[in-house]
């Protein structure tokens, strides 16, 4: 491993079950579509994850893992009520089990590749933090090389100005940070479609043209 190769990575998600998951998909596509979505999705994610270098790879889980998980990942049960609270608790529960910079994802972006885990990773060998802005107004990854509740708890999720908040909030703990290129999130059927354009190749984008769309 390169001695560059320092950070885990943990996808943050959600178990891929109708009604619960990508609910904002729901219309056009039923909750079954919608959690065969979020389900491709996931995998999408864990295999970009699995394919990058990392000291551990982790998925903090609301829910149970299902045969969508693949070998090499530890799980963690999510923590808190609130987005932030949880993001906060996955945080501290990695670095707390193996201290030692954190990278962490969602799995609303199936998009993304090794080449970007990478350049996160490698980013926290020479910054405090790194920040991939997402084109809703949030961000789709976030890494620090010291995690600490306080760079998040408080910060309104689910909000246009989510990602400036946030970013802001590292701002003023002094924290250098390296900006990552821009992802689409899938949060409607518009960004479903520009998404499986971007990443013909994926489990996304097969299950969409399945469901014809």
């Amino acid at each position: 491993m390169s001695p560059s190769r320092t950070a885990q990575i943990m996808i943050i998600a959600k178990e891929p079950v109708a009604g619960r998951v990508k609910t904002r998909l729901t219309p056009p596509f039923s909750p079954e579509q919608a959690a065969a979505l979020a389900e491709a999705a996931l995998r999408d994610s864990l295999r970009a994850v699995s394919a990058t270098p990392a000291t551990q790879r982790l998925l903090a889980l609301d829910g149970l893992p299902g045969s969508w998980l693949p070998g090499g990942f530890v799980v963690i049960p999510q923590r808190g009520s609130s987005l932030d609270e949880r993001l906060a608790a996955a945080f501290s529960d990695v670095y707390r089990l193996r201290p030692g910079p954190v990278v962490l994802i969602g799995m609303d972006t199936p998009q993304v590749t090794p080449a970007l885990l990478g350049e996160a990773v490698d980013a926290l060998e020479r910054h405090d933090a790194v920040y991939g802005p997402a084109n809703d107004g949030g961000f789709w990854l976030l890494g620090l090389r010291r995690p600490d509740p306080a760079l998040l708890l408080g910060v309104p999720m689910s909000h246009p100005e989510t990602g400036k908040l946030q970013l802001d909030r590292l701002d003023r703990a002094g924290l250098s940070v390296h900006v990552l290129p821009e992802l689409t999130d899938v949060d409607t059927a518009a960004d479903a479609a520009t998404v499986a354009g971007q990443a013909p190749d994926s489990h996304f984008a097969a299950t969409l043209g399945r469901l014809g769309r």
